[in-house]
C-alpha cells in the first residue's frame, strides 16, 4: 500500500518484523523495553495510566479504539497497530479474548481459556519468555499502559450453548428437554438429568486428565473440568470430548435454551419448521417466540446464565436472585482482570432488561449481572469503569421500560449510543445527537460519540459511511465532554458505493464461516483510501495541539444540535484553554438548506460577550480536500464579531464565512495560532527526521 507521507500505515504495521516493531515503539517511549521483554520484569509491574483515579469519571472523556484481534492476528500485533494510532486515543477495547464457540464467535465463548488463535509465534520465537497467548496477552496489555491508554475487555452475560462452561455448570444454565418437535420439560430438574449424563459418559470414557471422583458435581470447577475435558493446553482433546458429550446429551433431547433479546425475552418455542444440520451431522430444532414484537430475537448458538430462580415455563423470579451465579461470572472477570490488568469492562448486551414492569425504585446489587460485576470489581480498583452496550431504543423496545433508567440502575459509566447507526445528512442524525447531549447533561450515564462499531463495519450499512467521515471523527475529538469510540478500521475505510468482498469488513471476522454468504477466506484486508487516512489523521493532530490536555475543557452550545434537522449546522464553545475555541461543522451533505433554499453566503453564531473573540481561523477540514488553514484562503475564511443593537449586551454575533458541506471548523485567537504554527512547525520537523531514519534502516 502506498505510504501516507511520514505515516506508517496499518497494514505496513502489522507486517513488521517483530524487532522493528519493538524498536519503533521503543523510539516512541524513549526508553528501553529489555526487562520486559527478556522476563525480568513482570509486566503486571507496569504502572495503569487510570490506576489512580479515584473514580470511573475518567472514561466519560476517553476516545476508545475497539480492535479485534482476529483482523490484526494476534495479541501482539495488537501492538504493532497501537503504533499507527494517534495519541487522541486514550483507551483500547479489545473485543473477546477467549476460545471461541460454534461458527468461532467471539461473544459465544467456548471455554475460560484464552484463545490459542491469537498466539504469536514469530514474538515467542524472538522472546522465549512470552511462549503461550496468556503471556502474550498479559505483554500487550502493559505496552498498551506504557502508550498511557487503558486497555478494557468484554464482559459476556452468555456463552455458546455447549461451552465448557456450560458442561462443567449445567445448573448455572436454563435447559429443556425436547420431544419430537416439542418442549416437554423446562424444569430446573432438567439441569440434574445432565449432570447425570455426562458424569455417566465421564465412567464410559475414563478422566480426560485428573483422577476421578466419586462426585464430579462437589469438586473445584478447575478439576471437574479437567476430568471431563482433559488439559487446557490440549485444545484438540478437549474439543473432541465436549464434541462426544454434545452428541450424547443431543440424543437425549437435552440442550439449553437459547438467549434472547428484546420482549418478551420468554416465551420460546421449537418452530417446527425450521432445522439446522451441523459439521457432526446433527439435527438441532430452531426457536420462535409465542408472542414476539419487532425486536424479539432468539440466538441459537448462545445460551444466558440463569442469574435467578424459574420454574417451568415462567420467566424469571427477580425476587430470587442466584448468589453463586452471579459469583461464578463476577470471579471469571475479576480474575482475568487481575491476571492481565485491565482497566473497564464493555458490557455486552446491556441493553436487557427483562423485568416486565420496567425497571424498579429501588435497586440493590442483584439487580442486574454487569452491575454486579462491576461493584464487585470496583471494591478492589475506584477506577474500573463500565462502558455499557446500549443503543437508546425508545421505551419497550429492546427492553421493558426505559433503557437510561436501566443502564443508571446497572451503574453504567457511559452507554455507546446510537449515533453509528445512521448518515450523518440523514434527518435522524441531528435529533439523534441531540438527545446524546442532553441526556448527558442530565443523567448519570453518558451516551459515546461513536464513530463507528465492529457490528456497523457491515455490507449493510455502508451508506452510514459514504459521507461525513471526518465529521465523525472531529465531533468525536472536539466534543470533548463526551466519550468516543471507533473501530479499527474506520481510518483506512473505502467508500463501498456496492459491497466489497467479505474480507474489507471486521464485522465478518467477529465469527469464522467457511461457506455461505458470511464466508471470508484469508485474512482481513485494510481498505486504501489514504486521502481519507491523511484527513483523519490531520484532524488527530489538530484536537493534540488545540485541545486542553487536563481533561478541563468544557463544551458550551452556541448553536446545539436542531432536534428537527431543519438547520445542518452545529457550533459550540470549547473552554479550558488560554482562550476559548470556537467550533463548527456542517452535517448538510448539498450546499443549501432543507427544502431546496439556496445556499447560505455565512454562517452567525451567539457568541458570549465576556470571552475573548476568535480571530483567527486555526484548523479546516472538508470530506475531500484539506480545507485551507492558511495564506489568502485562510483570510477569506476570518470571523467577524459583530454586536447588534437589539441583542442583550452580554451577547454578540460572530459571523463566518457559510461551511461546506461536511466542513468542520475550529476558530480561535491569534496568540494560539501562532502557538499552532510553532507546534506544526516542530511536528514538521520531528516526522522528517523520523522518515530519514527509516530510510536509513
Amino acid at each position: 500500500m502506498r505510504r501516507s507521507g511520514a505515516r506508517l500505515l496499518p497494514p505496513d504495521a502489522l507486517r513488521l518484523p517483530v524487532r522493528e516493531a519493538v524498536d519503533r515503539l521503543e523510539s516512541r517511549l524513549g526508553r528501553p523495553l529489555a526487562d520486559l521483554l527478556n522476563g525480568t520484569a513482570d509486566p503486571l509491574s507496569v504502572p495503569r495510566p487510570i490506576a489512580a483515579h479515584e473514580s470511573t469519571r475518567w472514561i466519560t472523556r476517553a476516545n476508545l479504539i475497539g480492535i479485534n484481534v482476529r483482523t490484526v492476528g494476534s495479541f501482539w500485533r495488537v501492538v504493532h497497530y497501537s503504533l499507527t494510532l494517534p495519541s487522541t486515543y486514550t483507551a483500547v477495547h479489545l473485543l473477546p479474548i477467549w476460545e471461541p464457540g460454534v461458527v468461532g464467535s467471539l461473544y459465544g465463548i467456548a471455554s475460560r481459556d484464552v484463545a490459542f488463535e491469537f498466539h504469536d509465534p514469530e514474538l515467542a520465537r524472538e522472546y522465549p519468555a512470552f511462549d503461550t497467548p496468556e503471556r502474550q496477552l498479559r505483554l500487550t496489555v502493559a505496552l498498551l499502559h506504557l502508550q498511557n491508554r487503558a486497555v478494557g475487555i468484554d464482559v459476556i452475560p452468555h456463552t455458546d450453548r455447549f461451552s465448557e462452561i456450560v458442561l462443567s455448570n449445567p445448573s448455572f444454565f436454563d435447559w429443556v428437554r425436547i420431544r419430537g418437535k416439542r418442549i416437554v420439560d423446562r424444569s430446573p430438574s432438567v439441569a440434574r438429568d445432565v449432570e447425570a449424563q455426562i458424569a455417566e459418559l465421564v465412567r464410559a470414557h475414563g478422566c480426560a486428565a485428573a483422577p476421578g471422583s466419586d462426585d464430579l458435581w462437589s469438586m473445584q470447577e478447575t478439576q471437574r473440568r479437567r476430568i471431563i475435558f482433559g488439559e487446557p493446553d490440549n485444545p484438540v482433546g478437549r474439543l473432541k470430548r465436549r464434541d462426544a458429550l454434545i452428541s450424547r446429551l443431543h440424543e437425549q433431547g437435552l440442550e439449553p435454551l437459547p438467549a434472547t433479546m428484546g420482549p418478551p425475552y420468554c416465551g420460546l418455542e421449537i418452530d417446527p419448521m425450521k432445522t439446522t444440520v451441523d459439521a457432526a451431522g446433527r439435527v438441532w430444532h430452531e426457536y420462535r417466540f409465542t408472542d414476539p414484537t419487532p425486536m424479539s430475537r432468539a440466538f441459537g448458538p448462545l445460551t444466558r446464565y440463569s442469574f435467578y430462580e424459574r420454574t417451568d415455563a415462567a420467566g424469571p423470579d427477580f425476587g430470587k436472585p442466584r448468589a453463586e451465579v452471579f459469583d461464578y461470572l463476577a470471579d471469571m472477570v475479576a480474575d482475568t482482570v487481575a491476571s492481565y490488568g485491565f482497566d473497564f469492562m464493555r458490557g455486552d448486551m446491556s441493553h436487557v432488561q427483562m423485568r416486565p414492569d420496567g425497571v424498579p425504585a429501588d435497586t440493590d446489587r442483584y439487580y442486574d449481572p454487569l452491575r454486579y460485576v462491576k461493584e464487585r470489581i470496583g471494591k478492589e480498583r475506584a477506577s474500573f469503569a463500565y462502558f455499557a452496550e446500549g443503543f437508546l431504543a425508545p421505551p419497550g423496545t429492546m427492553a421493558y421500560g426505559d433503557e437510561i433508567d436501566h443502564l443508571e440502575a446497572c451503574r453504567a459509566d457511559v452507554t455507546l449510543g446510537d449515533l453509528q447507526s445512521v448518515a450523518v445528512d440523514d434527518d435522524a442524525f441531528l435529533p439523534r445527537l441531540r438527545r446524546a447531549v442532553d441526556i448527558g447533561a442530565t443523567r448519570a450515564v453518558r451516551p459515546s460519540f461513536t464513530v463507528m462499531t465492529g457490528d456497523k463495519d457491515d455490507p449493510r450499512f455502508d451508506s452510514f459511511y459514504r459521507f461525513g467521515n471526518e465529521l465523525r471523527a472531529f465531533c468525536a475529538l472536539f466534543l470533548v465532554d463526551s466519550p468516543s469510540y471507533t473501530a479499527l478500521g474506520y481510518e483506512l475505510r473505502d467508500r463501498h458505493d456496492t459491497p466489497a468482498p467479505n474480507e474489507c469488513y471486521t464485522k465478518l471476522y467477529v465469527f469464522h464461516m467457511e461457506r455461505g454468504p458470511k464466508a471470508t477466506r484469508g485474512p482481513y484486508r485494510f481498505g486504501r483510501n489514504t486521502a481519507l487516512y491523511d484527513r483523519l489523521a490531520s484532524i488527530h493532530d489538530a484536537a493534540a495541539r488545540l485541545l486542553p490536555a487536563d481533561d478541563t475543557g468544557a463544551v458550551e452550545w452556541l448553536l446545539p444540535p436542531d432536534a428537527t434537522a431543519g438547520n445542518r449546522v452545529i457550533a459550540w464553545m470549547l473552554r479550558g484553554g488560554p482562550d476559548p475555541l470556537l467550533c463548527m461543522a456542517n452535517t448538510a451533505s448539498v450546499p443549501g438548506y432543507p427544502g431546496g433554499a439556496g445556499a447560505p453566503i455565512h454562517e452567525v453564531v451567539p457568541w458570549p460577550a465576556d470571552q475573548v473573540a476568535p480571530d483567527t481561523l486555526l484548523f479546516a477540514i472538508g470530506p475531500r480536500t484539506d480545507a485551507p488553514t492558511s495564506g489568502p484562503d485562510r483570510a477569506a475564511l476570518s470571523p467577524r464579531l459583530s454586536a447588534p443593537t437589539d441583542a442583550p449586551a452580554r451577547t454578540a454575533r460572530i459571523v463566518v464565512p457559510a461551511l461546506g458541506p461536511g466542513e468542520c471548523r475550529v476558530y480561535g485567537h491569534e496568540i494560539t495560532a501562532m502557538r499552532e504554527v510553532t507546534a506544526t512547525r516542530e511536528v514538521t520537523a520531528m516526522r522528517e527526521v523520523t522518515a530519514t531514519r527509516e530510510v536509513a534502516r
